[in-house]
């Protein structure tokens, strides 16, 4: 069975930086595709970024460009998400989530595991 963990939240000032992690386990993911989302109150799930675990190639989804880092350590089957210079409207549940995918996937709907998230909070 698949099991996805976040961690690495918190509160934070605006201009900040935060590494969130997901461990994965319960398969071999090799080709997968993992990736963030975020949803603030009362918003839809927004995609963030994803990496393919096997060749470890990042895609990010607009929220995230020039800001966000994602990498892999596959050895420790963990995916990280470094965020820097965080601003408030960066609040939110971050998710971490796996897809079997020939390409990057940027709707929720085509991720079938999903970790419980991690609350990020930006503020003064």
């Amino acid at each position: 069975q698949v099991q996805l963990v976040e961690s690495g939240g918190g509160l934070v000032q605006p201009g900040g930086s935060l590494r969130l992690s997901c461990a994965a386990s319960g398969r071999t993911f090799s080709d997968d595709i993992l990736g963030w989302f975020r949803q603030a109150p009362k918003k839809g799930r927004e995609f963030v970024g994803a990496i393919r675990w096997i060749s470890n190639s990042p895609w990010y989804g607009d929220p995230a460009k020039g800001r966000f880092t994602l990498s892999v350590d596959g050895a420790k089957n963990m995916v990280y998400l470094q965020m820097n210079n965080l601003k408030p409207e960066d609040t939110a549940m971050y998710y971490c989530a796996a897809a079997s995918s020939d390409y990057i996937p940027q709707k929720s709907s085509e991720y079938a595991y999903w970790g419980q998230g991690t609350q990020v909070t930006v503020a003064s």
